[in-house]
C-alpha cells in the first residue's frame, strides 16, 4: 500500500512568501504569485518545486531540473536555465534551511504513541505471529509484517513499517524509516534520526531540517548500536543483503548498495554513496558525496576521500590504491632502517 510519509507538508506558498521566508529575492521580470508546493532537490524537483544550488559540482543537475525556481548565488545566476526562476542569496543553503521549515514546521517534533496500557497504539497494524516482548512501544499508525519480532524495550515510532520475519533487538530505537523482510537490528540500533545537517555560518550554525526516510531493504543485518540517519530531502538507503557490523555511523542521503560488508566503527559521511559489494575495514571512513564503485575494498582505518572506480582495493590515510600504499610503507621502513650517514 502506499505510505502516508512521516511529516505533513504546509502550503501552497507563493513564490514571494517562500522567497521572503527565505530572505532571497526574485528578479523583477519575474511572475511573484506562482504557487509553491514542496522543495526538492534539483534531480527531483518537479511542476510547482523550489530546489537550490550551493555547490558547483551540482551545476549539471540545474541545466536539467524541472524545479520552478532556484536558490542560487548571485555569481552563478547565468547558469539558470530559462525555464527555472533565480532566486539570489549570498546563503543558498541557509535559504533552503529555512525554507524547509517554511514548509515542515514539525519535522523537529516525532510522533508520540498514544497512551495504553500494553504499549501499543490503538492505530498500528499488526499481520499475524507478531511478537511483541514486553515494554517495547510500538508507535502510531505502525506496520509490522507477519512473523516479526520486537524485542524488550524497544521503541517503534509512528508510521514506521516493518517487513516479514524482521527482528528488532532489544532497546533499539526505530522512526521515519521502512525496513524490509528478514532484516535483523540488533541491541541498541539507532535508526531514523536526523542527521547532522547545519547551514553554517559566521552567525551561527542554522539547523536544517531532515525530512527523508531510512530504507532497509529485504536481509539486512545491523550491528549493535550502529546508527543510520535518516535523509535530508533524498532518503538514507541500505541495500539488499548488506551486512553492517556493531558501531557504525552512516549520515543522512547515504546510499549503500547490494550485499555490502561494512565492518566495525566505520563512518560513512552524508550524501557518500557505495555501490554493491564494497567492503569496509574495520574503522575506515569515507567523505561526503563521493562514490566508491562496485566491488572495491577499502583497507581498515583508511579514509577515502575521492571518488574510487570499481574493483579497487584501497589503503591508507588520505586512501590510494593498495599496492601505491604498501610501497610507501616499505620505502619508509626502509629510511627508517638504515643507518645514518657519519659524515
Amino acid at each position: 500500500m502506499e505510505h502516508p510519509g512521516f511529516f505533513d507538508r504546509e502550503g501552497p506558498f507563493s513564490l514571494a512568501d517562500v522567497a521572503s521566508a527565505a530572505g532571497a529575492e526574485i528578479a523583477a521580470d519575474h511572475q511573484s504569485d506562482i504557487k509553491i508546493t514542496d522543495i526538492r532537490p534539483l534531480s527531483e524537483a518537479a511542476e510547482g518545486h523550489v530546489s537550490f544550488l550551493d555547490n558547483k559540482k551540482y551545476l549539471p543537475a540545474l541545466n536539467e531540473t524541472s524545479a520552478v525556481a532556484c536558490f542560487i548565488h548571485p555569481d552563478f545566476t547565468d547558469r539558470v536555465p530559462g525555464t527555472v526562476i533565480p532566486l539570489t542569496t549570498k546563503q543558498p543553503y541557509h535559504a533552503f534551511a529555512r525554507t524547509l521549515r517554511l514548509f515542515y514546521p514539525s519535522a523537529m517534533a516525532p510522533r508520540i504513541a498514544r497512551q495504553r496500557s500494553d504499549l501499543v497504539d490503538p492505530s498500528a497494524k499488526l499481520e499475524d505471529d507478531v511478537i511483541i516482548e514486553a515494554g517495547a512501544i510500538i508507535g502510531p499508525d505502525v506496520h509490522i509484517g507477519s512473523g516479526s519480532r520486537i524485542a524488550a524495550g524497544a521503541i517503534i515510532g509512528g508510521r514506521v513499517h516493518i517487513g516479514r520475519k524482521s527482528y528488532i533487538g532489544a532497546g533499539a530505537t526505530i522512526c521515519h524509516a521502512l525496513v524490509g523482510d528478514n532484516v535483523i537490528i540488533h541491541t541498541g540500533v539507532r535508526i531514523g534520526q536526523d542527521g547532522f545537517g547545519f547551514a553554517m555560518g559566521p552567525g551561527g550554525h542554522e539547523k536544517v531540517c531532515q525530512i527523508g526516510r531510512v530504507i532497509i531493504q529485504d536481509n539486512v543485518d545491523i550491528g549493535a548500536n550502529s546508527t543510520i540517519d535518516r535523509g535530508a530531502l533524498n532518503d538514507t538507503v541500505i541495500g539488499e543483503g548488506t551486512k553492517i557490523d556493531n558501531l557504525v555511523q552512516i549520515g543522512h542521503n547515504v546510499h549503500i548498495g547490494r550485499h555490502c560488508v561494512i565492518v566495525a566503527q566505520c563512518g560513512l559521511s552524508g550524501s557518500s554513496k557505495l555501490n554493491d559489494f564494497v567492503i569496509m575495514g574495520g574503522q575506515a571512513g569515507v567523505v561526503g558525496h563521493i562514490t566508491v564503485g562496485a566491488g572495491a575494498q577499502v583497507a581498515g582505518a583508511s579514509h577515502v576521500k575521492n571518488d574510487v572506480p570499481p574493483g579497487a582495493r584501497m589503503g591508507g590515510t588520505p586512501a590510494r590504491p593498495l599496492r601505491q600504499w604498501a610501497k610507501e610503507i616499505a620505502t619508509l621502513t626502509r629510511l627508517a632502517a638504515a643507518k645514518p650517514r657519519s659524515d
